[in-house]
């Protein structure tokens, strides 16, 4: 494995920030140099924030003597001008915030592991006695949603003598109290720490909360409070009683801080807690610090009719509700404790699966990809709600969600949360059949909160209605739950059937025919007019779905209907979509008369002119924003969906082999190349697949479809999986790399990739990789699993994850070894077409029990369910 792609250094440090939180909970960046940043903890995004200066610290004691006390930070990196954005006398023209504390002694140089969801920090400066690494993490543990949902930051500081004199350390955490109250020393069981309260809020007011450092350290000692004063008066005293002898001496203040939570320079209260050992040569110590918060009430921040207060606060009860973890702890000290009293377990858990995905045998930049952007459940872009549901933004901006509302047609590409957290990707499926859907079947695709606010007005999108759809038959194969699918399906059906029903507005397929033909919204954010394969692709994947989905709950005439505006559509769409190269959209640009019927009503007599205003050219004649004869990289997209799920075929293979890499052969491009008006995601000698291309001899349009020279993380690696899935696994990895190597450290952040906003959900479709090189296969309603590696490696190993357990599957050349690592396992039917010509000698599982089979081509029928449990496997042994 190159692991370069997971450890940083120098210039490579300047951009981190690893976020450390739950899923819902928001989260704590940890930067490069070990700095504490974008502190996200308080229901919205937060970037670019510190709290008063909070850090770690380290101080070592030789007989009666201090002989050496720095922080762990590392150097900070150029430029030092200061900040444009700051206030006057923090700002460009005044050096670095000194909240940075690159004016306090600190260690030389960091090497920064990266292996999401652990960090691990060496601090290194020859000078100082002794080594020093920190290891930083929150639980993430597939299926186990709990856990994952900690509000909580893990610390866990090594110390190791290097010197061969016995030393005395002190490791040091100083927090700062962004809620404006009192910080009070607390004891309960083996936690210690300090609570920092707000004072003056009544509990449901929606500022309202604390938080917590705390360690299991038996020898500590404490400040509540650093020296209050003016000027520089806090820090300096802090680093004067840092470097005293032995250990702080309590402040203490009972009156109201100089807070105002604004996290600001030294506007905060900050307190300090500390522990003490002695190493004799060659000893190491491991210090935990565990820093946890509790902030109850969410509100709708980001809606119009909110009630705001001055300071841009909700603070009526009006749009509130209750955070996921409110309902599992009273207060930050609890959390604090529970983190604590399971530490080991939650750290050992994480560590499996860490483990488990990085023991992948893929190309690094592949599990660079998939795992980077599991971080996106860990940011403010995601929120559970009071019960546990799960609801997404888009992504982030710097101080609010971005594109409110699990947006369907972004979400349709996160593959991340199905697999590794099901029930809440579930949660997503429920909520929006249930607020989302208008009577005759036309849904929203931005749910609104508070639940049951009124539905977005907006029209419906073609790939977010059918993207449910698609969503729901993959959720159902996942869980293998039959009556979760049957509770769902009433409002599935109603939302497939919009499609020809009157009073769509938008007038979708009205004849049955199997093809999109009215206006088509869609995730580039403007409308499709006419026949096209990407948004008729999604229509046809969600036709097939539905068809198997009603046969299973016995709705047969459904079932046959689908069928058969499928087969209808599928091959009108073979037939007059695809140019010999691709598929493109069929429209003719000078046809105002395809707008002008959304202007009118079913007489003919107009009722308006907003669709022609919003589309129609008037200076050369032509509809604006629209595909026509371009290679766009979605043009399969619903194919590469049915490839992941199960689903078969949507488009015709041979077409969509060359489509896939007329996609490659036309988009991928250097970005010196490319002239681009819109975001600029990539640049100069920098890689990127763009949204739209026009090869010669294809007519452009003048103004084409949005973003169509823009570079989107996402839609990339769709893109990179198709090429892979069918074959092309050199380009494939080609377009995964060069994504990877634009969030390398230095030029952005390798674990927040942004499209519309910072930590993007769409990115999270580089979890489908792994699917897409495992050849992955599963339908738990059958108990069915299986795995056809698109490469002929060996020893070749993957994790893999579904509703009751995960593990690795590996292939040898004498046998493979499906491992369950969490959960369980029941397996009727194991589909592994590459050994359809090798003879099994064996199949052993749970300590060598015989499992009893027959085969079938490509399966492996047991003649009863085998059950495998967490720590056991069922291994197939080969013969040469």
């Amino acid at each position: 494995m190159d692991n370069s792609y997971f450890i940083y250094g120098g210039k490579r440090l300047n951009e981190i920030s690893f976020p450390l939180g739950g899923i819902g909970t928001g989260c704590i960046g940890l930067a490069g140099n070990g700095r504490l940043i974008d502190w996200e903890i308080q229901n919205r995004p937060n970037k670019g924030s510190y709290n008063g200066y909070s850090h770690f610290a380290v101080k070592v004691e030789k007989e009666n003597e201090v002989i050496d006390t720095r922080i762990l930070n590392g150097d900070l990196h150029p430029p030092y001008s200061g900040n444009y954005a700051a206030s006057h006398f923090n700002s460009f023209g005044f050096g670095p915030p000194r909240a940075y504390l690159s004016g306090v002694p600190h260690f030389r140089d960091v090497e920064f592991k990266g292996e999401f969801p652990i960090a691990e920090l060496s601090f290194i400066d020859k000078t100082f006695p002794g080594n020093v690494k920190m290891t930083a993490f929150n639980p993430f543990i597939p299926l186990h949603d709990k856990d994952s949902s900690l509000p909580a930051a893990f610390f866990e500081i090594s110390i190791t003598n290097t010197t061969n004199e016995t030393l005395h350390y002190t490791v040091v955490s100083c927090m700062g109290n962004v809620n404006g109250g009192y910080n009070e020393y607390a004891k309960k069981g083996p936690a210690q720490g300090i609570k920092m309260t707000c004072i003056g809020l009544t509990p449901d007011d929606v500022r309202y909360g604390d938080l917590t450092v705390a360690t299991d350290m038996d020898d500590v000692s404490y400040q509540e409070y650093w020296y209050r004063g003016s000027w520089f008066d806090d820090l300096e005293i802090y680093w004067s009683d840092l470097n005293k002898l032995g250990k702080f001496i309590n402040r203490s203040y009972k009156d109201k801080g100089y807070s105002n939570g604004t996290g600001s320079g030294n506007a905060v209260d900050m307190s300090t807690l500390a522990t003490h050992f002695s190493l004799d040569a060659g000893q190491t110590k491991n210090v935990r610090f565990i820093l946890t918060w509790y902030y109850p009430n969410c509100a709708n921040y980001w809606s119009q009719n909110s009630q705001q207060s001055c300071c841009g606060c909700q603070t009526s009860q009006k749009g509130q509700w209750k955070n996921y973890y409110a309902s599992l702890f009273e207060d930050s000290f609890a959390c604090a404790q529970y983190c604590l009293k399971n530490w080991d377990r939650l750290y050992e858990q994480t560590l499996c699966f860490k483990n488990a995905l990085f023991s992948s045998t893929l190309p690094s930049a592949i599990i660079d990809a998939v795992s980077a952007n599991l971080s996106i459940l860990k940011t403010p872009t995601c929120l559970r709600l009071e019960d546990g549901s799960f609801y997404g933004f888009e992504g982030c901006h710097c101080d609010s969600g971005c594109c409110e509302g699990s947006c369907t047609h972004v979400w349709n590409y996160a593959y991340a949360l199905p697999f590794l957290f099901p029930k809440l990707e579930r949660s997503m499926r429920e909520l929006d059949y249930k607020y989302n859907m208008r009577e005759d079947g036309g849904m929203s695709f931005r749910l609104q909160l508070p639940l049951g606010s009124p539905r977005s007005s907006f029209r419906p999108c073609a790939d977010g209605q059918f993207g449910g759809v698609i969503k729901t038959y993959r959720e159902w194969k996942i869980s293998g739950d039959d009556e979760w699918l049957k509770s769902l399906w009433p409002r599935v059906k109603k939302s497939i059937e919009y499609a020809w029903v009157d009073t769509n507005e938008d007038r979708w397929d009205p004849e049955q025919k199997g093809v999109l033909t009215g206006r088509q919204h869609h995730t580039l954010d403007m409308e499709l007019f006419g026949p096209n394969s990407w948004l008729t692709g999604f229509y046809l994947a969600a036709l097939k779905a539905g068809a198997e989905m009603a046969s299973y709950v016995g709705d047969e005439q459904a079932a046959q209907r689908y069928t058969d505006i499928f087969r209808r559509g599928k091959a009108w769409a073979d037939s007059n979509l695809f140019n010999g190269e691709y598929y493109y959209h069929l429209i003719d640009l000078q046809d105002k008369s395809i707008l002008e019927r959304f202007d009118t009503d079913k007489t003919g007599t107009l009722i308006g002119d907003s669709t022609i205003k919003a589309y129609w050219d008037e200076e050369r004649g032509q509809i604006k924003y629209q595909v026509g004869e371009g290679c766009i990289i979605d043009q399969v997209l619903a194919q590469w969906h049915a490839n992941l799920i199960g689903l078969g075929e949507i488009f015709d293979p041979g077409n969509t082999r060359k489509a896939v890499y007329a996609v490659y052969k036309n988009n991928f491009k250097k970005m010196r190349e490319v002239f681009n008006p819109c975001r600029v995601f990539s640049l100069n000698d920098e890689s990127g697949m763009i949204i739209c291309s026009y090869p010669a001899g294809r007519k452009k349009p003048a103004i084409s479809v949005p973003y169509a020279q823009e570079t989107m993380n996402g839609f990339e690696y769709q893109a990179a999986e198709h090429l892979i899935q069918k074959g092309f696994i050199r380009e494939g990895e080609e377009v995964v790399r060069a994504i990877r190597e634009r969030y390398d450290g230095q030029k952005r952040n390798p674990w927040n990739e942004f499209e519309c906003g910072s930590n993007y959900a769409r990115s999270m479709a580089s979890y489908a990789l792994l699917l897409s090189y495992s050849g992955f296969v599963f339908d738990m309603t059958k108990h069915l699993i299986g795995f056809n590696p698109v490469i002929d490696d060996t020893p070749f190993r993957v994790f893999w994850s579904l509703e009751s357990g995960w593990g690795t599957f590996e292939r040898t050349e004498d046998g493979v070894e499906l491992k369950v690592l969490y959960g369980y396992l029941d397996i009727a039917t194991l589909r592994l077409p590459f050994i359809r010509n090798r003879h099994i000698d064996s199949i052993a599982y749970d300590v060598n029990k015989e499992a009893n089979y027959h085969r079938n081509e490509d399966d492996i029928v047991f003649d009863s369910t085998v059950k495998i449990e967490a720590g056991s496997s069922l291994a197939i042994k080969l013969r040469s």
